[in-house]
């Protein structure tokens, strides 16, 4: 695509994340992300919605659109309106759409061979912090609140343990007794960092992420795991309620039969590195109903 076409493609996709829409098309296949960078979103998810129209051309799809949507109130908005029907997401973020628009799974989602992760909270090996009960004083870094791994898993550990928490205004701040001051690191990579400076006295996010800093940072052999989450999805696919039942379940089928399919495999890389998506098995559903029901409590009691 030339510099001229991409710009009119972006400026497009942008303009449908801003615009308000005319009602959904019932030939028309459109994904939803909600995003503060459309443009590579969009790099992202197109390749994999340009795969699966064509397959779906038998329950009446003949295009596909991207919407994006600032935030998590919009893309409900779309969702309970109809203007978007199939939205990927992480867990933390899904489940707030899946109880605000009664928009049900359709998938889990594998990441780089990962279906499920869950959140480690880490302090210096010279700390004094043994266990998340010793947290109440001190000071901890997550990411941002739409994390799943780095805010909501370990927010719902620390309260399950009886430990409250406070946002402080910066990281030198100090909590009052009795509970744990969180700040805001954003990144992955600051949220280690502060750790091992002494910022913070802790940090927090996915076993996964914290694996692959062992792996690449010798300075993480400073760091040492005093607390473990209970486990959660990468990410998943939502549908909206009112879905046609045929498009539904057609845009399952290509979706699961897409991993052992070759041609799919450049495009589920693009998408998020998924290698593969899974059934939402009743196992599954019910350690969701309980992550639902755990992140409510949560945000309840700290938002």
């Amino acid at each position: 695509m030339d510099g001229r076409k991409r710009f009119r493609a972006v400026a497009a996709m942008v303009f449908l994340a801003l615009a308000p829409l005319a009602a959904a098309d019932p030939d028309v296949l459109v994904l939803g992300r909600i995003s503060d960078d459309p443009q590579r979103h969009y790099d992202q998810l197109k390749p994999l919605l340009d795969y699966v129209v064509p397959r779906m051309a038998d329950v009446g799809i003949r295009e596909g659109r991207i919407l994006m949507a600032r935030d998590t109130s919009r893309m409900t908005s779309y969702l309970r309106h109809g203007r978007v029907d199939w939205v990927t997401e992480t867990a933390a973020t899904g489940l707030t759409l899946i109880n605000r628009a009664s928009a049900p799974v359709l998938l889990l989602t594998e990441r780089n061979g990962v279906s499920h992760y869950r959140s480690v909270v880490f302090v210096r090996n010279d700390s004094p912090i043994r266990t998340i009960g010793d947290l109440r004083g001190y000071r901890l870094a997550l990411q941002n609140p739409g994390s799943t791994s780095a805010y909501l898993l370990p927010a719902i550990t620390l309260l399950d343990a009886g430990v409250p928490m406070e946002i402080l205004p910066s990281p030198t701040d100090r909590p009052r007794s009795g509970g744990v001051g969180y700040v805001f690191g954003n990144t992955e990579a600051n949220i280690a960092t502060w750790v091992m400076k002494g910022v913070v006295d802790a940090g927090a996010f996915s076993d996964v992420d914290f694996a692959e800093l062992q792996e690449r940072d010798p300075r993480a052999a400073s760091l040492r795991v005093v607390g473990r989450s209970m486990s959660a999805p990468r990410a998943m696919e939502i549908v909206r309620a009112d879905l046609d039942p045929r498009v539904r379940d057609r845009l399952r089928t290509v979706l699961l039969q897409a991993s052992v399919d070759p041609d799919a495999a450049p495009a589920l890389r693009r998408f998020f590195g998924t290698t593969r998506f899974v059934e939402l098995t009743p196992e599954n559903a019910a350690a969701l109903d309980v992550l639902s029901e755990a992140a409510r409590r949560t945000r309840e009691a700290i938002e």
